[in-house]
């Protein structure tokens, strides 16, 4: 079985053009994450007053 340089070398490429396909899909990800949590956040009723605080007023 005969292993040129050549195929060696493009395999090593392959690999390193994976990880960076890889990382760059998990910035998007992240990215994606963080925009979502935004929306989420920005969508939800800010309390008003005492709205939405339970007190406990029985000792």
């Amino acid at each position: 079985m005969d292993i040129s340089g050549s195929s060696v070398q493009s395999a090593a490429n392959q690999q390193t053009t994976n990880v960076k396909v890889m990382q760059m899909a998990k910035q998007q990800q992240k990215a994606e994450g963080e925009t979502a949590m935004q929306l989420i956040n920005s969508a939800a009723p800010k309390p008003v007053g005492n709205a939405g605080h339970i007190i406990n007023t029985k000792a």
